[in-house]
């Protein structure tokens, strides 16, 4: 059974950094492109960032030069740093393994507020 978990997720100031993680377990996770999505509140989930397996990244225009997607395969992990951040940012943010299935966590709360 495929488990994905995140964590790391919390309340921090305008232009602090956080890092969220998310664990797979039950998967060759080497194998696997990484996703990472959010949803804001009122709003539909949208995509922030991408891993391929070579390891080729992608993001979202509205995170370009803040965030940084990063994986560790000796630990099935996902990372996404993020820094300088903004209200804006406040979502609850999801992983994504995907290749010919996807996988979903279930998400993590992260809140931008002074």
């Amino acid at each position: 059974q495929v488990q994905l978990v995140e964590s790391g997720g919390g309340l921090v100031q305008p232009g602090e950094s956080l890092r969220v993680s998310c664990a797979a377990s039950g998967i060759s996770f080497s194998n696997y492109h990484l996703d990472w999505y959010r949803q804001a509140p009122g709003k539909e989930r949208e995509f922030v960032a991408r891993m391929f397996t070579d390891p080729t990244t992608i993001y979202a225009d509205s995170v370009k030069g803040r965030f940084t997607i990063s994986r560790d395969n000796t630990k099935n992990t996902v990372y996404l740093q993020m820094n300088s951040l903004k209200p804006e940012d406040t979502a609850v943010y999801f992983c994504r393994i995907f290749r010919v299935a996807d996988y979903w966590g279930k998400g993590i709360l992260v809140t931008v507020s002074s």
